[in-house]
């Protein structure tokens, strides 16, 4: 079992930061403590400003005198709000709790944004990702991922590959070529659609196609293409 969603990892790393002095692994160990293992999105989004402040003052994983403006925010960072490294962004949606396997034959897909539940990001320079599980009957938010701490990596765009590996798809306004060979690495397909534009317009249209998906998707299914099953029932007849 994961003791740990990556979404919450990241959560817990961009909170750590934010505040003074503070051990990331002691910071992770005291979070276990508290909310018990798995630590995922939902157990985080519950924490107070007044519990991280009791959890943390007085222990070696921050100094004593912290200032609340820096608690307040790395709460933020847990709840998975704050993400924008220009500011706040009032727009950005909040996600749902998702079990895996809530959603059956679903798939994961990231959507680089720059604003609000758009669609509107390069792969390079996005501040997050919105992560959707998307299957024939439902759509689901289920994490949104700023994108900070891996602008501070020697290699952004392994890193932002890194932070979406656990997804299937990746749609961006635009990406660069070594920095799409480097999504395909991470075994991550990229789909770019210039016009950009809501989110949920791109995902519906994927939804759509979910039955009969084309050959490039059903690859990542999984599953036969419609085309080559129409093939093959052919020539069993």
């Amino acid at each position: 079992m994961t003791t740990i969603t990556k979404g919450a990892a990241l959560r817990i790393a961009l909170a750590a930061k934010v505040l003074d002095s503070v051990d990331p692994r002691a910071f992770t160990i005291k979070l276990a403590e508290k909310l018990g293992l798995p630590i995922d999105e939902a157990k985080l989004a519950a924490m107070t400003v007044a519990e991280v402040k009791q959890l943390l003052t007085g222990e070696e994983t921050i100094e004593p005198d912290q200032d609340m403006a820096s608690i307040k925010l790395a709460v933020r960072y847990l709840w998975g709000e704050g993400g924008n490294p220009g500011g706040d962004d009032p727009g950005v949606p909040k996600p749902e709790a998702y079990a895996e396997g809530e959603i059956p034959d679903s798939l994961r897909v990231a959507v680089a944004s720059n604003s609000d539940a758009n669609l509107d990001g390069h792969f390079g320079s996005a501040p997050r990702f919105l992560v959707y599980q998307v299957g024939k009957q439902a759509i689901r938010l289920i994490d949104v991922r700023p994108t900070l701490i891996a602008d501070e990596a020697e290699d952004k765009n392994v890193a932002r590959s890194e932070l979406i590996n656990d997804c299937q798809i990746v749609y961006v306004q635009s990406i660069g070529g070594p920095a799409a060979a480097k999504v395909v690495r991470a075994g991550v397909h990229p789909v770019k659609i210039p016009t950009g534009g809501p989110a949920l317009d791109a995902l519906v249209r994927l939804q759509a196609v979910l039955e009969a998906p084309p050959p490039w998707l059903a690859r990542i299914m999984g599953v036969e293409a419609r085309s080559l099953a129409q093939y093959a029932t052919e020539e069993e007849a």
